[in-house]
This record gives C-alpha cells, sequence and structure tokens, in this order.
C-alpha cells in the first residue's frame, strides 16, 4: 500500500513538473509571439514613417523646382536689367545692320575683290569688343583689356571713317551737300555708337558683379585692416609668419595656421598668450590670495561655513567669547587690503608685508571648546581633529584653532 502511495504521489509530481515545464513553455511561445508581433508593428511604423519621410522629401523638391522655374521665369520678364543688357545688344546688332552696308558699297565700287573687307572691318570691332568682356570674366591683367579696347576702338573708328566719306560722297546725287555731310556724321556716329554702347554696358556689368554682396566685400575689408594691424603691432610673428608659408608647400597651410605657429615659436605660448600676459595673471593670483589669507578667507572655509552653520545653527567668528564676532581683520574690513600690505614690487614679486606684532596669548572660551567637542563627535573622534576644520568650524586665527585642538585632544574621546 505504501509503495502504491509513493508511486501515486511521484506520478503527480511528474504531471505537476509536466504542467509546469508546458505552461512555461506556453508562456515562453507567448512571449515569442507578442515579441514577433511588436517587430511587426514596429516594422510596419518605421516603413509608414519612412514612406512619409520620402513624401515631404518629394514635395520640398517639388517647391524648389518650382521657385527654380519661377526665378527663371522671373529673369525672362521685363525687369530694368533685363532691359539694359538685351536692349543694348539689340541697339548694337540695329549699329551693324546701319554701318555695314555703305562700307560695303564703298569696297565694292573700288573692286569686287574688296568685299571681304567690310565685314572683316566690321566684325574685328566686334570681336575685340568681346575680347574685352572675355577679359573682364577671367580677371586679364588690366594693360590686356586697354589693348582689346584700342583695337576694338581702332577698327571700328576705321569703319566711321568710311562711312563718313560715303555719306560726303552723295552730295550731288539727290542730295544737298548739308544733307550728305548730315548722313556721314549719322553713318559715322552709328558706326562709334555700336561699340561704344557695348563697352558701357560692360563697365556697368562689371560694376554690377563688384556690388553684388556688399557684406562681403565690407568683410573683406575688415579682414585686410585686422592683418594689417595685426602685422605692424607683432612684427617679430608677422616676419615669422612669412618664413613659414615661404618654407612651407604651397597651399599646405593657411595664413591663420602659420600665424598660430609662429606666435608659437615667437612668443612660447598659444595665441593671444605672452610672457608679460602670464607674469601679470600669477601677480593677480598672488595678490587675491594674499588678500583672502589676511582675511582668513579662502573658498573652501566659506563652503564649508554654510554646512557647519546648519549642523551646529551658529555663525562662523573668530574664536571671540561668544563665537560669533563679524570676522573683520584687525587691519582692515573683510575683502580690504590689510594696512601692513604694500604695493607689489614688480612683475613676477610677491607681495610685501609688515610682519604681525605679538600681542597676549588669547586664552580658549568654553563655547568655543564646547563647538570644538561637537565637532569632534560629528567627525567620529578627537583623533579626526585638525587645525583647519577647527579653523573653519570656529571661524578664528590658526594658532587660535591649533590650541583649540590641542586641549581636546588632551580631554580624550567624548563619551
Amino acid at each position: 500500500m505504501s509503495s502504491w502511495s509513493e508511486e501515486r504521489r511521484r506520478n503527480l509530481a511528474a504531471e505537476s513538473e509536466q504542467r509546469r515545464l508546458d505552461e512555461d513553455a506556453r508562456a515562453e511561445r507567448q512571449a515569442k509571439a507578442r515579441k514577433a508581433e511588436d517587430d511587426r508593428r514596429r516594422a510596419e511604423r518605421r516603413a509608414v514613417l519612412e514612406e512619409k519621410r520620402l513624401e515631404k522629401l518629394q514635395a520640398r523638391r517639388d517647391r524648389a523646382q518650382r521657385r527654380q522655374a519661377r526665378a527663371a521665369k522671373r529673369e525672362k520678364t521685363l525687369t530694368p536689367g533685363n532691359v539694359y543688357r538685351r536692349g543694348t545688344l539689340l541697339l548694337v546688332g540695329f549699329s551693324a545692320a546701319a554701318s555695314l552696308p555703305a562700307q560695303i558699297i564703298h569696297f565694292v565700287s573700288i573692286s569686287w575683290m574688296l568685299l571681304p573687307v567690310a565685314p572683316a572691318l566690321e566684325g574685328a570691332a566686334w570681336v575685340m569688343a568681346a575680347g574685352v568682356a572675355y577679359a573682364d570674366e577671367r580677371k586679364l591683367p588690366v594693360w590686356v583689356r586697354w589693348l582689346l579696347r584700342g583695337l576694338s576702338m581702332g577698327a571700328a573708328g576705321f569703319a566711321a571713317h568710311i562711312n563718313y566719306q560715303y555719306g560726303l560722297s552723295l552730295a550731288g546725287h539727290g542730295l544737298t551737300a548739308a544733307e550728305a555731310q548730315m548722313v556721314g556724321v549719322g553713318l559715322a556716329a552709328v558706326t562709334m555708337g555700336g561699340p561704344l554702347f557695348f563697352e558701357v554696358r560692360q563697365w556697368v556689368l562689371t560694376l554690377s558683379a563688384a556690388v553684388v554682396n556688399p557684406k562681403q566685400r565690407a568683410e573683406d575689408k575688415a579682414r585686410r585692416r585686422h592683418e594689417k594691424n595685426r602685422a605692424k603691432k607683432f612684427r617679430d610673428v608677422a616676419d615669422r609668419q612669412k618664413e613659414i608659408l615661404l618654407a612651407a608647400p604651397f597651399g599646405t597651410l593657411t595664413p591663420e595656421q602659420a600665424w598660430a605657429q609662429a606666435w608659437w615659436d615667437v612668443k612660447g605660448a598659444p595665441l593671444t598668450v605672452t610672457a608679460d600676459v602670464i607674469a601679470d595673471r600669477l601677480d593677480a593670483e598672488a595678490d587675491v590670495a594674499y588678500v583672502l589669507n589676511q582675511a582668513e578667507q579662502t573658498p573652501e572655509r566659506l563652503a564649508v561655513e554654510h554646512l557647519l552653520a546648519d549642523i551646529f545653527g551658529y555663525g562662523g567668528g573668530d574664536g571671540g567669547p561668544s563665537g560669533t564676532a563679524s570676522g573683520i581683520p584687525d587691519s582692515g574690513p573683510r575683502g580690504g587690503a590689510p594696512k601692513g600690505r604694500t604695493a607689489l614690487g614688480g612683475k613676477g614679486k610677491r607681495p610685501v608685508s609688515a610682519p604681525p606684532e605679538e600681542g597676549p596669548v588669547k586664552p580658549l572660551e568654553e563655547a568655543d571648546l564646547k563647538a570644538v567637542r561637537k565637532l569632534a563627535e560629528a567627525l567620529g573622534g578627537v583623533d579626526r581633529l585638525s587645525a583647519r576644520n577647527v579653523r573653519e568650524a570656529i571661524g578664528c586665527r590658526n594658532e587660535y584653532a591649533l590650541r583649540l585642538r590641542d586641549a581636546v585632544r588632551s580631554e580624550g574621546d567624548p563619551k
């Protein structure tokens, strides 16, 4: 009977274990299913977000294309700039059309073999005028531009002289002398006017390009002025900068990089720092340290003063009877220079002060002894007392703090 009960218990335990395993497996399958569902939803959300991002990107592209199309359309409208640029070219074309026939008639009347001379002469004036525009675009030397201008005006002047003579030759051929002279002057003027108009157009475009970005011009001017003043102020660094730029391969160093390296070579410190600056800084730190030391004020003490005031419920003092004196040094107001302090002797020198006068030894006050005993309890024993933490707790001088510490230590650990 007992064996049957034992076997039944084992069977029940096995069934219970199997149910637990089945439940664990089912829970694991459910967790995997939930994770797969979560992954699928996250993937769907990512796909939706990516689709929206692409739609927004495409919308921005479409807007940019529309803006470009509108800008291109505005460029084709009758703006003052377009009217001037295109109107000048149209006027130049009329000028060439008016001056060329008279030249052709003049040269053909001499010989048919001179027919190409007229287009060549007129074309030379326009080719040279286009050369001036090309020289301006490529920033060629000024003498090249003036040479091309001279050749253009020379060819146009010769063509104008021929047209003027042709106009005079019309006298007696249905025109009076005055009318023929007027025709000659008109033909000469229109012959010279075309290249002149084109040249004026080129000057206007060049000047307009120079003032397109006044902010950039002002910045370039300020940069040049800064570099000039800097080189004037630090001549030794400027000379070293030139040496570095000449010694380095062309284009490997910028002027600013060369200046930083030259400053370090000459001054021995990072940019804007010199030996005088370091000396002045040390002197200023010495002044501050001296004033704080004379006033018995340090950043650490000021921080601990607030903490101890919260712990013990009293303010710092100078070791007086109540422990709550104002803490103003005898030699002057708090934060001010003591009377014994003198001026600095020079760069790199520390302040000189008069030796303190010895006076009667101040007796230990019972209130201060109680405060130090409380401090020892808070710190965990008198062996943890130091002149510094006693001085910061009481707000007294170092000599008085030493005597307080030794007195409390001699009493032993407070029980």
